[in-house]
């Protein structure tokens, strides 16, 4: 089974052979190491010291949910999102981001309130959602914000 990587320099997926996942990849259209790589079509964790290469420099749209663990309705969320990671799998790269431990960009994009989800197009903010809702009127907002 195969496991695909986005590269973070470029956006491109990279199909990388589940043998040689250890063995430190590299984007096969740039050259740039696939190392903390995201995963497409899953939820991956994002530290605020990635957050420039992967969110800012990003290529393709990207979703970041800042959560906290101990918040129920981010609890409830974190299978929506799952889900919905894979469904636009290729189109969008889903982050997280835990506001207890990584406060240096909660801070910087004003987030009072969890989960709040921040849509970004090109490295710049185009939408925010603040709250959970369900599946459905989710992935019609992610519909939209893909256009």
């Amino acid at each position: 089974m195969d496991t695909i990587y986005y590269c973070p320099a470029c956006g491109t997926k990279n199909r990388v052979a589940q043998e040689k996942t250890g063995l430190k990849p590299k984007c096969g259209k740039c050259g740039t190491s696939l190392a903390g790589a995201a995963l497409a079509g899953r939820v991956n964790t994002l530290a605020d010291s990635d957050f420039i290469s992967h969110v800012q420099q990003a290529r393709v749209p990207v979703l970041v949910d800042f959560y906290s663990p101990t918040c129920g309705p981010c609890q409830r969320l974190a299978p929506v999102l799952e889900s919905l990671a894979a469904r636009f799998s290729g189109k969008l790269i889903i982050y997280k981001i835990n506001t207890a431990i990584e406060q240096a960009h909660a801070a910087r994009f004003g987030i009072t309130g969890v989960p709040t989800l921040i849509f970004f197009r090109q490295g710049q903010e185009a939408d925010r959602i603040v709250g959970a809702m369900p599946e459905e009127d989710l992935a019609r907002r992610i519909q939209a914000f893909l256009g």
